[in-house]
């Protein structure tokens, strides 16, 4: 196996953890803190109950909600400009992925300098960032666990992978009822992102003993439980089982990375502007098909979570059942569209290939590939 290192943050989980977010302000010794969120969530009671709490213990904070759904690298650098002119020095985070990867961004910068674009890639940050609380309301991130931020350069129309050891979080505080007011289509979304996070870190070229065994529990959770969270989405149980597969599934990618699918989904995502979890759930068992060969037992693992039953298949046969179920998952919980039906034509493909293939996530990946193997894989998933 050779050596392997495990990051963390501290996390605190379960129904309540979010109300212990001002004990960490204190602990932290954060004297003015900025809450970072969405315009959606800036509307619901999850942002007026942490308003309340903050009041409370007589903590000051200044709130900052203009983040899109693909955080922009300039919103970062006005998020930044807001940080320092607030004489801020630490950061919550209330959201799913956008917020979370938007507040690392901003810590990076105001403690790093620079322009955020300029930490793309690994191991760019050098000086450690502002405490970081971070309370996720979707399952799927895992933002909340993970070295990673993912940014959108709208100039060169990518998402950029930003990953360092300096950008995980101090503290999550992963409350399975903030979940609640994820529609279906998010739920769904998410959660086959977790399912994409669990499969890619299992079988990346840098997995190991520790991380397979959150890979291997989350595919089994969102195996289980995203079919019947879309079922019922106000169930609170299938709701902490789908929080508990994100985290499962963010220890896992975090200190394994991910590979071609993510690779290719940031180049997607930043192109046409489209949900994270949406890209990774149109390309998933397209890379699944190119990278089996490579990691046969590690698939036939994943097979066995899914409670396939593969005795006296051939490769090709198993494989074949593999994504077979995938799609069949996908279906259930309402996700059937192709990157034809999203605009994607023949003629965009070189350009999503080209950026696709300079994604740090591409290094992980099981299987080498170049720039053609990309290509096709995109011309399949249309």
């Amino acid at each position: 196996m050779g050596l392997r290192k495990f990051l963390a943050p501290e996390i605190v989980f379960g129904i309540g953890a979010r109300n212990l977010v001002a004990n960490y302000i204190k602990n932290y010794g954060i004297t003015k803190v900025f809450v970072v969120t969405d315009k959606n969530l800036y509307k619901t009671k999850w942002i007026e109950e942490l308003e309340n709490n903050l009041k409370k213990r007589d903590i000051e904070y200044t709130i900052f909600y203009n983040v899109s759904e693909n955080p922009r690298s300039e919103e970062v650098m006005l998020g930044v400009e807001s940080y320092i002119k607030n004489r801020c020095n630490g950061i919550v985070a209330l959201g799913g992925g956008s917020p979370m990867d938007f507040a690392k961004g901003v810590g990076i910068v105001a403690n790093n300098g620079g322009d955020i674009l300029d930490y793309e890639g690994v191991d760019k940050v050098i000086f450690p960032i502002p405490p970081l609380i971070f309370i996720p309301t979707t399952a799927g991130s895992s933002a909340d666990v993970s070295q990673f931020s993912i940014i959108n350069n709208s100039k060169r129309l990518v998402k950029i992978a930003i990953i360092s050891k300096n950008i995980v979080p101090d503290i999550a505080l992963i409350d399975p009822e903030t979940t609640i007011t994820m529609d279906v289509n998010l739920t769904a979304y998410t959660g086959m992102d977790a399912m994409t996070h669990a499969i890619e870190a299992f079988v990346s070229n840098a997995s190991s003993g520790i991380t397979d065994i959150h890979a291997l529990k989350a595919i089994s959770l969102v195996r289980e439980y995203l079919p019947k969270v879309v079922r019922e989405p106000n169930n609170l149980e299938y709701r902490e089982k789908m929080m508990f597969a994100s985290m499962q599934a963010g220890l896992a990618f975090s200190n394994a990375i991910l590979g071609a699918v993510h690779a290719m989904a940031h180049s997607l995502g930043g192109f046409k502007d489209l949900p994270h979890g949406k890209c990774n759930s149109m390309l998933l068992e397209h890379v699944i098909n190119f990278n089996y060969d490579s990691a046969v037992d590690k698939y036939d693992m994943i097979s066995n979570e899914l409670l396939l039953d593969n005795r006296g298949l051939s490769v090709i046969e198993k494989k074949n059942n593999l994504i077979n179920k995938i799609i069949e998952l996908k279906k259930e919980v309402g996700i059937t569209c192709k990157l034809g039906n999203e605009g994607i034509v023949i003629s965009d493909i070189p350009e999503l290939s080209k950026k696709a293939i300079d994604d740090p996530c591409m290094i992980t990946n099981p299987k080498k590939i170049n720039l053609r193997d990309i290509e096709v894989i995109y011309e399949e998933a249309r």
